[in-house]
């Protein structure tokens, strides 16, 4: 990168407002100081380069800095040094300071350092960790020889910049090149993978690693973890952390959000208890990682023990630790004096902690309170970001309050959001489920990806509100552009669109294709639902009868009452009475069998086997639940 480039960057960042504001402070600072300012003297001489070096390494983990020695660095003329702008330009890439990382970059220019290829993977390195992945580009592009640190450094910043495919095809090109890959070079490589859920490259990669003798290494076994649980082969990842003789802190903490991803909190329990009983203390991320595996009511003993493990430690005041509180109360349905207890306890407000109140409260199915948090939010000068309107679009679609959710997508616009992927299935969901199917569409026609959310969203939204056929035809644009595969959701919208309209022909026919599709799990007991209401809308009670008998699975609820709701409306006593049976054995406190069956005898004018059902009731102290209305 020229010298002329470098000094318009210079002034791109100086015309910025937060260089502006700091440019001339953060020019002269560079590193930390504590207790060692004492090496810097008054006319902030310094003492050795090897005291320098010295300082760079000690203050990089400190927390404040110290405005001069920067400066005398440069002034006495240090940084013609290459190991130690090495060192500083480092430092800048770690601590992220940009407008000094330029400042040292000019210096590599002036000094005539272009050439050095440790230099040049620091300033890539820099470049990547602080600015968009185009700029460490152009410094690797530039550089007359590479090393295998300069392609690892390209690498990563492009997987931080959120182009993993890109990462995947440095590496290639570096194994190309003969340049030998590292245990960083696999970490970079495997990550990229598990963003894009590529587990079959990522195997790939795990051969070669075995091929170059690294796959028991520490960094490359934990990052083959954590491929293969984000790819959600939970097996392999057991294996390979199973194989791993050497295991820290992260390598535990990989494999407990393994057993979280792929939702087994008994598991990520168990692993922990063996983690404390090796010795290893679990950090933050250990319980955050746990914390994140609770997701339904009947996790919230697990919650509770993992709270208790968390206040021992005295780790209950942490930010993070504090939102994946909040969060994993939401989710387990705690009560609302629980999760205000929690929240009462919040010392740092950040984004985060903002974040992680709204998300709980729409997760409780609390749309106001979330709408007003997202105010306080506000008032209290925080923004909000991608995750905080996404969670306030969730809690406006459980409301169907049509007008905030139009506020709500206003704010999204002007905030920029609007093209987010998210935040427009948020939008989608939400008019669909306030009945605006025709605005729903314009948000999915404006789409430039749709994934399986989407589809399932306009789909879902069509066949609930009485849009069979257009529900139908969604689902057969989906096949047709193939980039999306349907899942168990999809099928489940578009049987029950079927069920709604009364096409038997065409639900059964989906229904074979997704018994026989073998990339798809076996139907679930909701599905079955919606085949047997449809056989039972035709008129076809003894197949759907038979259909029940034929489940490989313990027939649920919704199943058997789908059946005698059949019976009622078609007025069959002898199927009605042998599913009653069966209704009452497996669910014998649910009111509404006793409810249909005795309404499908009383239409047939069978009184008095009506009355005695409704005997029985009262005797098993069985009570109907009474209506509610919106309205």
């Amino acid at each position: 990168m020229s010298l002329l480039k470098v000094s318009s960057l210079c002034l791109l960042l100086r015309s910025s407002r937060t260089a502006s504001q700091s440019a001339n402070l953060i020019l002269s600072r560079s590193l930390f100081t504590h207790q060692d300012s004492s090496l810097i003297s008054e006319d902030c001489s310094i003492l050795s380069i090897g005291q320098a070096l010295d300082l760079i390494v000690r203050f990089s983990s400190s927390e404040t800095y110290d405005p001069r020695l920067f400066a005398k660095l440069q002034w006495h003329g240090y940084l013609h040094n290459p190991y130690i702008l090495t060192k500083v330009v480092s430092f800048c890439g770690n601590s992220c300071l940009r407008y000094m990382g330029v400042q040292a970059h000019s210096v590599v220019v002036k000094t005539g350092l272009t050439c050095n290829v440790f230099i040049n993977s620091a300033l890539i390195d820099m470049y990547g960790k602080c600015f968009p992945a185009s700029y460490a580009q152009k410094v690797f592009d530039e550089m007359p020889e590479r090393n295998v640190v300069s392609w690892n450094s390209l690498m990563y910043a492009y997987l931080h910049s959120e182009f993993p495919h890109i990462g995947i095809q440095l590496f290639v090109e570096m194994l190309r090149n003969d340049i030998a890959p590292t245990p960083s070079s696999f970490s970079n490589v495997l990550v990229c993978c598990g963003n894009l859920e590529a587990e079959k490259l990522g195997t790939q990669m795990h051969a070669m690693s075995l091929k170059y003798g690294l796959w028991l290494n520490l960094i490359v076994g934990t990052s083959l973890i954590d491929m293969y649980a984000k790819c959600l082969n939970i097996w392999d990842s057991k294996g390979v952390f199973n194989q791993m003789q050497d295991k820290n802190i992260v390598t535990w903490s990989s494999m407990v959000s393994a057993f979280a991803k792929n939702g087994q909190p008994e598991e990520a329990i168990d692993l922990l208890r063996e983690m404390k009983s090796s010795s290893l203390k679990p950090n933050t991320v250990t319980y955050s990682s746990l914390l994140s595996s609770f997701s339904s009511p009947d996790h919230l003993d697990h919650c509770l023990q993992v709270h208790c493990c968390i206040t021992k430690e005295g780790l209950e005041s942490n930010t993070h630790i504090v939102a994946s509180l909040l969060t994993a109360y939401s989710e387990c349905r705690s009560s609302f004096n629980d999760f205000e207890k929690i929240y009462a306890s919040v010392v740092v407000w950040d984004q985060v902690t903002w974040n992680a109140i709204i998300t709980g409260f729409s997760n409780l199915g609390s749309g106001e309170d979330a709408l007003m948090w997202l105010s306080r939010m506000r008032w209290a000068g925080s923004r909000g970001d991608v995750f905080t309107f996404a969670s306030i679009l969730k809690a406006t679609t459980t409301m169907a309050n049509i007008e905030s959710g139009i506020q709500t997508h206003a704010l999204v616009c002007k905030m920029g959001y609007a093209s987010n992927l998210s935040i427009q299935n948020g939008l989608l969901s939400m008019y669909a489920r306030c009945g605006k199917i025709n605005i729903a569409k314009k948000v999915f026609s404006f789409m430039e990806k749709h994934d399986i959310v989407s589809w399932n969203s306009l789909i879902s939204g069509c066949a609930h509100n009485g849009y069979a056929e257009e529900a139908i035809d969604v689902f057969e644009d989906m096949r047709k552009e193939g980039h999306v595969r349907p899942d168990l959701t999809t099928f489940l919208a578009v049987l029950s669109a079927c069920s709604h309209e009364g096409l038997l022909d065409k639900g059964l026919e989906y229904f074979k294709i997704m018994k026989s599709d073998g990339s798809i799990p076996p139907p679930k007991t909701e599905h079955y639902a919606c085949v047997v209401a449809l056989y039972g809308r035709a008129g076809y009670l003894n197949e759907a009868e038979a259909l029940v008998n034929s489940m490989s699975m313990e027939p649920s609820i919704s199943v058997l009452k789908a059946l005698l709701s059949s019976c009622r409306v078609h007025g069959n006593s002898e199927i009605a009475a042998r599913t009653a049976r069966r209704l009452v054995e497996l669910y014998p406190d649910d009111p509404s069998t006793y409810i249909l069956l005795a309404s499908t005898l009383a239409n047939e004018g069978k009184w008095n086997k009506a009355a005695a059902v409704r005997t029985m009731m009262h005797d098993r102290g069985v009570t109907k639940n009474p209506g509610l209305s919106w309205i």
